[in-house]
């Protein structure tokens, strides 16, 4: 393997049509020693060139399966950290950019987390045997390390509710991070008050709550969220039901409580997909999740007459993501067809091994 690597600096300049010519070129030349992966909120100039598309579930599953030497992996940080995870030793997992992260996913860390747990201690005598810790797949490798080691696992939003049965099973409580909304719509979906689901704030002692409320608690929540999902309020869907009374309303769980609450449908981006391609001709779609899945399934129902709206008045997409442009894509490729590696995700051996621990007990679960 060679050392020197082609600059990105000239790629950056590239307009858009030469690189997608490049794209395809440098593609011919890899064959089918480079497998693209693309999650469904890529946007559209690079969506166009994926081998696979999926949720984070279903990507999960495929970047296990495949068998490419390289896995480009067109969506953010921590699902290039599951491809390398899930992957052979001798495979490579490769994000175009290394900026696109997830806002979500940074609002937990292993410190934080770590802390969390020796506070729970103070309050609940043994965790690791009353609370079945809970990291949703938009998180690092090293809070699923953390969920491996402590006999917790991993969740998407598509197996969310059989995985918090799951959880329960093998414990009385859940700490689930680092989605509060998900994790709040699915235990609400499964009958448990809302009382006794209550919100850990990591910079603050305790999470903020007492030890009553501790102790009462069957989901501990984290503070987080998601930045495009968080835009959605339930006064648009109210307005538009109102100029749109027989309108079907699906949202994403990464929405408030009160959107998902509001929603005829809620569901994973792959359940969101999969129930209006299924939906009779000439219905009427108001989407709450992000704008670009939004926009590719408004062009592919017109054939249908089914017209899809995305939820929000204002533009919302998932920015980070937004990073993986054609320009750096040909950028990764053209250097993968010179033999040059760039922007490896390699995930630490003992990190990857728990990790890979509490994935599989997803995937076997799931």
């Amino acid at each position: 393997m060679q050392v020197a690597t082609i600059s990105f600096d000239r790629f950056n300049v590239l307009a858009d049509n030469e690189a997608q010519e490049r794209i395809r070129a440098a593609r011919a030349r890899l064959g089918e020693r480079a497998v693209l992966l693309c999650h469904h909120y890529q946007r559209a100039d690079v969506y166009q060139h994926a081998d696979l598309t999926g949720d984070s579930l279903k990507l999960a599953r495929l970047a296990s399966q495949t068998d490419a030497e390289y896995i480009v992996f067109c969506g953010v940080h921590f699902m290039a950290e599951v491809a390398d995870i899930l992957s052979n030793p001798s495979q490579i997992a490769i994000l175009p950019d290394l900026a696109a992260g997830c806002s979500m996913a940074d609002m937990a860390n292993l410190a934080k987390v770590e802390r969390c747990w020796r506070e729970l201690a103070e309050v609940l005598d043994r965790p690791d045997e009353r609370i079945t810790p809970v990291t949703y797949i938009n998180s690092a490798a090293d809070l699923k390390a953390f969920c491996g080691e402590h006999g917790g696992i991993v969740c998407t939003s598509t197996n969310a509710p059989t995985i918090l049965d799951w959880a329960f099973s093998k414990r009385e409580k859940v700490l689930f991070f680092p989605d509060q909304h998900l994790g709040r719509w699915t235990g609400y979906k499964k009958g448990i008050p809302l009382d006794e689901m209550v919100v850990w704030d990591p910079d603050l002692e305790y999470g903020g709550l007492t030890p009553e409320q501790i102790r009462k608690a069957k989901i501990l929540l984290w503070k987080g969220h998601c930045s495009v999902h968080q835009m959605f309020q339930p006064v648009h869907i109210d307005r538009w039901r109102e100029k749109n009374p027989q309108g079907l309303v699906i949202s994403h769980p990464e929405s408030s409580l009160e959107v998902c609450q509001k929603s005829d449908y809620v569901g994973s981006t792959e359940y969101i997909i999969n129930t209006i391609a299924a939906a009779p001709a000439n219905t009427h779609w108001l989407v709450g999740t992000e704008l670009n899945l939004v926009s590719r399934l408004a062009e592919e129902m017109k054939p249908q007459g089914k017209v899809v709206q995305f939820m929000a008045p204002t533009v919302c997409m998932c920015s980070t993501m937004q990073r993986i442009d054609p320009q750096h894509l040909a950028w990764t490729l053209e250097n993968l067809a010179e033999g040059n590696v760039v922007n490896q995700i390699k995930v630490p051996q003992h990190e990857a091994e728990l990790a890979r621990i509490a994935l599989d007990r997803m995937l076997a679960v799931s």
